[in-house]
Parts: structure tokens; C-alpha cells; sequence
């Protein structure tokens, strides 16, 4: 007998004591049954990007049934993005709150009655659960086709602060690693779910290894998010201009020039707002910030670009300090200008 004949016969072999036996059998937990229910709350998000090999392009979850959207904080976000549901209905929509540290931003669109995900109740994957992921991978969904689906396992729970310096991210929590290829292209912002539908985590953006070129897939748990959504949803943490405080005159109000910051040059629609100079001697100098600094905050105001840190500052006096967030490679940093 050849011996690839005798590998073929003892798995045959094999197989049939296991059919023969009669052990019951566990069943694994049935999760694909509540992909169509959970596919009716994930949207598709498109905005900024399209140059350098970026997607214009990801994934979120509707939280409220008055049109609120969980995402991941990301470059797409620079422009106010389009949101299209499950059902096609294409919405513009606005940008209401971001959390930096969380890698977190809610949206609103202007719809009602909406099927959403509670995450007002407390609730933690565990090793081992069973899961599925739900996102628009790689903008297969353009209109009222479902969002991807992918089903798989919480392979682990760990702390990606121990991978600081190894993985960038301004995120500094406990992260669930999947056992299944879920940071792809388009999937920030996708919703993970347990084996009953309910919402466990948002599926971060894509993290490599710097070292090893190492892919890692993971989700963010709900429960490190769900305060900062409440928040925001609740008007207690939104970062949206306000319109109440009155335009100074620019000898009353603060500008570039009496904080010290010299803006990388303004050559786009919405140029971000990094730093290229800091003036010596000046508030900016003094609070120690640095060229390449990215300005997120503003007073708690969410700046999205040059243009709208200018029309802020004209807003703020300038014989008080301003407050402002700034991301330093991979921290969330904040700071205070002292006139």
C-alpha cells in the first residue's frame, strides 16, 4: 500500500468513528441570524481623502433614534461627510461632538425613527465570545446594499498601551483582538457584535506593526465609549462651533500673530491645522508647542480646518488664554496660551 493511501484511509478511518460515535455534539452559537437586524443600523460614511492612496470612505453605527452616528475619528472626517443608510437614504450630515483620546466622533443626520444601538447599558465581551463585524469593507455598499458581514471569535482582551510605540494610536485603553481579518479599508466605525445582536464594540482604523509590518485586528469595547457618546448625544460634550459669542474687532480679538503660530501654508479647500513654526517668545513658545502639532480643539470647539481656527480666534479676546487640543504623533496633548 502506498503510503499517501494509507494517510487517505486512516482519515476516512477517522471520520467514521466520529459520525459513528454517539456523543452529542455542541452547537456553536447561532450570531448570523441577527446580521440582517444589525446591517439595518451601520451606515456607510463618505468624505475626505482620495489622494496618497487614502479611502474617502468608512463605516458607523447608528446610537439614537434621531439620527445620531458613532464612528471612528479619522482624515475622512476633515469635510462634513455624506451618510447613507441601510436603505439608501443619502443624508448630509454634521460633525457634533469628537472625543481625540477615544479615536471617537458622533455625527447627526436629520432623520427620525430610526432602528439605532443602546449604549446606555453596561455590557463586556469576554474571551471566546462569539462575534460578528459590520461594516462597509472595502465601499462594496455604495447605496442600499447591506453592510459586510464577517463572523468570528474575541481572540483576546489586552491593554494596546502596552503596544505604545509599536502601533500609533492616540488610544491608550483595553482593545478586543478578533479572530477574524476585520481593519480593512472602509471598516473603521463598523459595528462588533455578540451572539444576541447587542453592540460590544467599534471597529478602530487600521493599526501595523512599524516593526514587523503586523496587521492587528481589533474593536474598541463599548464600554470605554459609551460615556463619551452619552455625552455628546446629551449636548454635556459637543465640540460644535458656537454661535453665541460676538465677532471682536482683530485689534480686540486674538489671531496667528499674537499666539505665535505660524499654520502650514492654506493651499486646500479644507487645509488641517498643522503648525509649521513657532514664534519665540510668544504664548505659543511658552506653552511649548511645536511644529507638526495638529490643533483639534479649540476652546472645546471642534477645528477642522485653518479657516474655521481663524473666524474662532476672532471670537476669543485677547487678553484671555485660550485653550486648545493638540495631537503630538501619537498623544492628545492639552494646552493653555497664556497672553
Amino acid at each position: 500500500m502506498r503510503f499517501i493511501d494509507w494517510i487517505v484511509l486512516s482519515i476516512v478511518g477517522i471520520g467514521s468513528i466520529l459520525i459513528s460515535s454517539d456523543r452529542p455534539v455542541a452547537a456553536q452559537p447561532a450570531v448570523a441570524g441577527n446580521a440582517r437586524d444589525v446591517q439595518m443600523r451601520v451606515v456607510k460614511i463618505y468624505g475626505a481623502g482620495g489622494i496618497q492612496g487614502l479611502e474617502a470612505y468608512q463605516s458607523g453605527f447608528i446610537v439614537s433614534p434621531e439620527g445620531h452616528i458613532a464612528t471612528a475619528w479619522s482624515y475622512v472626517l476633515d469635510v462634513e461627510p455624506i451618510v447613507v443608510l441601510d436603505d439608501g437614504r443619502r443624508f448630509e450630515s454634521k460633525i457634533v461632538g469628537i472625543e481625540p483620546s477615544l479615536e471617537l466622533a458622533v455625527l447627526k443626520v436629520d432623520a427620525s425613527d430610526l432602528p439605532y444601538f443602546e449604549v446606555d447599558k453596561e455590557l463586556r465581551a469576554q474571551w471566546g465570545d462569539p462575534i460578528l463585524a459590520v461594516s462597509n469593507l472595502f465601499g462594496i455598499a455604495a447605496g442600499n446594499e447591506p453592510a459586510s458581514v464577517m463572523q468570528g471569535i474575541v481572540a483576546g482582551i489586552t491593554n494596546l498601551d502596552a503596544r505604545r510605540g509599536t502601533f500609533k494610536t492616540p488610544y491608550r485603553g483595553k482593545v478586543l483582538i478578533l479572530d477574524l481579518i476585520a481593519n480593512n479599508p472602509g471598516a473603521a466605525g463598523g459595528a462588533v457584535v455578540d451572539s444576541d445582536g447587542r453592540l460590544v464594540g467599534m471597529l478602530g482604523k487600521e493599526l501595523r506593526d512599524s516593526g514587523t509590518g503586523v496587521w492587528l485586528n481589533y474593536a474598541l469595547p463599548i464600554d470605554a465609549l459609551r460615556v463619551a457618546i452619552g455625552d455628546i448625544i446629551a449636548g454635556r460634550a459637543t465640540t460644535a462651533p458656537k454661535d453665541d459669542n460676538p465677532v471682536l474687532n482683530r485689534d480686540q480679538s486674538h489671531n496667528l500673530e499674537t499666539l505665535g503660530l505660524v499654520l502650514v501654508p492654506n493651499v486646500l479647500e479644507s487645509t488641517p491645522v498643522y503648525i509649521d513654526a513657532v514664534v519665540p517668545g510668544t504664548p505659543a513658545a511658552k506653552a511649548k508647542l511645536r511644529p507638526d502639532d495638529l490643533i483639534l480643539l479649540l476652546d472645546g470647539q471642534r477645528v477642522g480646518d485653518q479657516k474655521t481656527l481663524v473666524e474662532l480666534l476672532r471670537r476669543i479676546d485677547r487678553r484671555d488664554a485660550v485653550s486648545i487640543t493638540v495631537q503630538r504623533d501619537n498623544d492628545v496633548l492639552p494646552v493653555r496660551l497664556q497672553p
